[in-house]
C-alpha cells in the first residue's frame, strides 16, 4: 500500500495547505505534485514521516500503518468512513484509542451475531438440540467516562416446528470510572474463574482497581433468567496479577440462598496458574474449594487446561485447539461455563463429575468462525456418565 493514498484525507481536513509552515519533507520539495497535501497533513499531525526528515512516499505500509493514519485523521474530525470501515479491524485492535474516536464519530453503535449450534447426547443421558441464537448489542457513549450497553437476544428451538422461541432483554449495564476504580452495574454476564464457578447473567456491581495486579470485588444476584435464580445473593472479590510470562489469580465467592432456597449457602474460593510458554501454547491448572450446606459429596475439585492458538474472526484461516481434564466436585461450581452435562442433575446432586473435553475452532471467512467441542464427563460420586458432541458457526456483523 503506497503512502500518496492517504493524500486522499486532505481534502476532507476542510483546511488550505498555505495556512501552514512550509512542508518539512526533505523529499516532498515545493512544486511537488503532492506538495499541498502533503503538507495540510503534516500540519494537522495527521502523518510523521520518518526520522531522516522524509516522507517516503514511493514505500509500501502496512495497514496497521495505515490504521494510525485513519485514526489521527479520525481525531481531527476529518470524515474518513469509508476508509475507517476499511480498516475496522485494525483500528479495533489500537484499543482505547479507537473507542475514544468512535465516541466522537457516533455515540450508539450497533453489532450483533447469529449462532447455530447442534448438541447430541451419550451415555445416561442421551438426547440431541439444535438451537438458533440471534443477538443484538447497542453501546452508547453517556460520557467521556461513562458507556452503557445492551443486548436483545432471541432463541429459536429449531427441534421442532411448533415455532418455540423467545426473545429476551438480556443485558443491560454501565460501565464507567469513579476515581481510580472502574465500575461496571447492571444486568451484564459474570465468567468467574475461567467460568469453571459460573458463566451466565448476573444482576449487581462490581468495582475494579489496579493493572498489572488488579482487585475486583462485587455485589448481586446470580439470576440467568430462568424459573429460579440460582443464588439469590451473591459476594465475591478476586486478585490478579502478572509475572512475566506467568498469570495468577485467587477468587472468593460467597452464594447464599441458592435456587431460592433460603439458608442453603456456598462458599467457594479457588487459585489458579497460566503459563504463555510462547504466544500460540499456553498451559493453565486451577484448584477449587467449595463449603456446601447439606452437601455429601467431595468438597473440592482442580481443572488443567492447554491451548494452542485460537480462531480470530478477522483472519481468515486462523485456527486452535483447546483440551480439558476436570474432577469437581458439585460443590466447586454454580453454572459451569462448559457446553457438556456439568450443570444436568446427572452431576449437580452430590455426585460432581470428571472427565475430559477437546474442541478446535477455525475461522471460514472473515466474521464466520465454526467450533467443535466433544466431553467425556464422569460421576465423581457414582457409576453413570455423558458424552456430549457439541458444535456451532457464529456469523458476527
Amino acid at each position: 500500500m503506497k503512502k500518496s493514498l492517504v493524500l486522499a484525507m486532505a481534502m476532507a481536513l476542510g483546511v488550505t495547505a498555505s495556512a501552514y509552515a512550509a512542508n518539512p519533507f526533505s523529499d516532498v520539495p515545493a512544486g511537488h505534485w503532492a506538495y499541498d497535501s502533503v503538507n495540510k497533513l503534516a500540519a494537522a499531525g495527521v502523518v510523521d514521516g520518518y526520522p531522516d526528515g522524509t516522507y517516503g512516499g514511493d514505500k509500501l505500509m502496512t495497514r496497521y500503518e495505515m490504521a494510525q493514519i485513519v485514526a489521527k485523521a479520525m481525531a481531527k474530525g476529518a470524515n474518513v468512513d469509508k476508509l475507517a470501515a476499511e480498516f475496522a479491524d485494525e483500528l479495533d485492535t489500537l484499543g482505547v484509542r479507537v473507542a475514544n474516536l468512535e465516541a466522537k464519530a457516533d455515540n450508539v453503535k450497533i453489532t450483533g451475531e447469529v449462532r447455530y449450534h447442534y448438541t447430541d447426547n451419550d451415555g445416561d443421558k442421551e438426547g440431541y438440540a439444535t438451537v438458533l441464537r440471534s443477538r443484538i448489542w447497542l453501546k452508547g457513549q453517556i460520557n467521556d467516562d461513562w458507556s452503557y450497553t445492551g443486548m436483545l437476544e432471541n432463541q429459536q428451538n429449531l427441534k421442532n416446528d411448533k415455532g418455540d422461541e423467545d426473545t429476551k432483554f438480556q443485558r443491560a449495564y454501565v460501565n464507567g470510572k469513579l476515581g481510580g476504580l472502574a465500575v461496571q452495574a447492571g444486568r451484564y454476564n459474570l465468567k468467574v474463574s475461567e467460568g469453571n464457578v459460573y458463566d451466565n447473567r448476573f444482576d449487581g456491581v462490581q468495582a475494579s482497581y489496579g493493572k498489572d495486579v488488579k482487585l475486583t470485588a462485587g455485589y448481586g444476584k446470580a439470576d440467568p433468567g430462568e424459573a429460579q435464580a440460582k443464588a439469590n445473593e451473591v459476594v465475591y472479590a478476586e486478585l490478579s496479577g502478572k509475572a512475566g510470562a506467568l498469570d495468577l489469580a485467587a477468587a472468593y465467592y460467597d452464594f447464599k440462598d441458592l435456587k431460592g432456597v433460603d439458608g442453603i449457602d456456598d462458599s467457594i474460593w479457588t487459585v489458579a496458574a497460566n503459563y504463555a510458554f510462547d504466544k500460540n501454547f499456553k498451559l493453565g491448572a486451577m484448584y477449587l474449594n467449595g463449603d456446601k450446606d447439606g452437601y455429601n459429596g467431595a468438597d473440592d475439585g482442580y481443572v488443567v487446561t492447554a491451548s494452542y492458538k485460537g480462531a480470530k474472526a478477522a483472519k481468515v484461516g486462523s485456527w486452535g485447539l483447546v483440551a480439558k481434564y476436570y474432577d469437581q466436585g458439585a460443590s466447586t461450581y454454580i453454572d459451569h461455563t462448559m457446553n457438556g452435562l456439568a450443570d444436568d442433575a446427572l452431576f449437580t446432586g452430590d455426585e460432581g463429575f470428571k472427565g475430559y473435553s477437546v474442541a478446535a475452532n477455525y475461522t471460514f471467512a472473515k466474521n464466520i468462525v465454526g467450533q467443535v467441542e466433544y466431553y467425556d464427563l464422569e460421576q465423581e460420586e457414582g457409576n453413570k456418565d455423558a458424552q456430549t458432541l457439541w458444535s456451532q458457526v457464529v456469523f458476527t456483523f
